[in-house]
């Protein structure tokens, strides 16, 4: 038989371990190191922790926001499905629109992406909620435009859209407003997996304490 490691929990020390070895967590805001640790295990990348950049505080108002039973609004059904429920404090909705029967017409009258039309759907449901963006920069570009227009405020976007064609610049404008506490893998990578793990490491950020 192969000689592999099969206890879980000591799989679970060790990733931490590596990754505090090699990433610099010290220069992460105490809040903000779960986040880091889950968003760096998700991809095996200790360097994307290097990349984050938060608002003061952004980390601290997620955790508030989950645990006093916010939904969490999602750009993709990739996100949504990595989100671990057990670990959400309060049954908090998850809600990805990306798939409402109303969203194709939206796009097309909007003359924009499905992924930014779906963002139309989620005013009644924005105000103190928790944002995660982890595949199309369109969608945090929309988003951030509503916002600019009076739209309720979420209580935090995190934002981790990845590609080529507007993921770098949709990041850098949420990092570069004030009206929201925003987290951002600054730069062209990304993915529905990272936006996921902040979402889990907010949600049980104890899961994910450095050594």
């Amino acid at each position: 038989m192969i000689d592999y490691l099969r206890d879980p929990a000591e799989i679970h020390r060790r990733a931490i371990a590596t990754i505090a070895g090699e990433a610099p967590l010290a220069a992460l805001d105490p809040d903000l190191r779960p986040l880091g640790l889950a968003v760096a295990a998700a991809a095996a990348m200790p360097d994307a922790i290097g990349l984050l950049a938060a608002a003061p505080g952004a980390a601290a108002a997620g955790v508030r926001a989950l645990a006093g039973g916010a939904p969490v609004l999602v750009d993709a059904a990739m996100v949504a499905h990595g989100i671990d429920r057990a670990l959400l404090p309060h049954d908090n909705a998850v809600i990805c629109t990306l798939n409402d029967p109303a969203t194709p017409a939206l796009a097309a009258r909007l003359g924009t992406t499905r992924s930014a039309a779906a963002v139309e759907l989620w005013r009644d449901r924005l105000a103190g909620a928790v944002v995660a963006i982890g595949n199309a920069p369109t969608a945090l570009f929309h988003l951030l435009d509503r916002l600019d227009q009076g739209w309720p405020l979420p209580a935090l976007v995190l934002g981790f859209p990845v590609g080529f064609v507007g993921a770098a610049e949709s990041k850098e404008a949420l990092a570069a407003q004030a009206r929201v506490p925003f987290v951002v893998l600054k730069g062209r990578r990304g993915g529905s997996a990272m936006a996921a793990a902040a979402v889990n490491a907010l949600a049980a950020p104890e899961h994910w304490s450095a050594p």
